[in-house]
């Protein structure tokens, strides 16, 4: 794996650990923290691994975008800050590996957006997360985009109208994280839920994901056009092929993938 200076990368058997290593800066998203994140998640993305952690160090998940690094910039520098950034939030959506975020104390702003961009989230109890642009002079745009999409109109309003922190357990509720855990059962609960959400064909879940994301908000008709296509090709996929011939032979499936 690449050397890097504000990110840990660490690959332990099938997942790779991508960790957020700015704790001085409370994990903030600079230009170079951002470029080092994408580039982790595209190197995973080409690797055999079939998941990817996201996680910070330090006592917050990240607190979102580095304010010294965007108030040093004009209008376009700007512009090309939030560019990288979603180009990072749509990068961790199309690589084939599930992707799930291990997030502690808080994740506001861009963080949470980060949060809301993985497929998988689990909190320690000791988490938060907050659009706390609605309370600031600087709203959260481009965070909202992916939060809108995991927890719904409303309760989107409230955040980011109000830029007040939920707890771990409102956000369960709300639907922006899967789980939430006693801080001391964090990393168990992420390799756990990981795990299962790894098992099988490589071939088949990749494909999963992708049609997935692309299917999500579409019309009810679009989304079975997209589905129905992927659907016939996915058969013919090797795994495919083994699932349901070990199923019709009564047998446990030896994936080819």
């Amino acid at each position: 794996m690449t050397d890097y200076q504000h990110i840990l990368v660490k690959r332990d058997g099938d997942t790779v650990t991508i960790t957020m290593n700015r704790a001085a800066r409370r994990n903030s998203l600079s230009a170079d923290h951002l470029a080092e994140l994408l580039a982790a998640f595209r190197e995973a993305g080409t690797s055999d691994a079939t998941g990817v952690v996201l996680a910070g160090d330090g006592p917050v998940f990240s607190a979102g975008h580095d304010f010294a690094d965007v108030a040093a910039r004009d209008l376009v520098g700007v512009r090309e800050l939030l560019a990288l950034c979603t180009d990072l939030m749509k990068t961790m959506q199309s690589i084939p590996q599930v992707v799930i975020a291990r997030v502690h104390g808080l994740a506001t702003a861009a963080g949470c957006q980060l949060v809301a961009s993985c497929d998988l989230a689990v909190a320690a109890e000791s988490a938060g997360f907050a659009l706390p642009g609605g309370k600031g002079g600087w709203f959260c745009h481009t965070p909202a985009v992916p939060v809108a999409r995991s927890i719904g109109r409303k309760r989107l309003m409230e955040l980011a109208l109000t830029g007040d922190v939920i707890d771990a357990a409102t956000a369960l509720d709300w639907g922006l994280v899967n789980r939430v855990v006693p801080d001391e059962r964090l990393d168990d609960a992420v390799a756990e839920l990981l795990g299962r959400a790894t098992r099988g064909s490589r071939a088949s879940k990749s494909m999963g994901k992708v049609t997935l994301y692309a299917q999500l908000d579409r019309p009810e008709a679009d989304a079975y056009a997209i589905a129905l296509e992927v659907m016939a090709a996915a058969s013919q996929l090797p795994g495919a092929r083994e699932g349901m011939a070990a199923f019709l032979e009564k047998r446990k499936p030896s994936w080819p993938d």
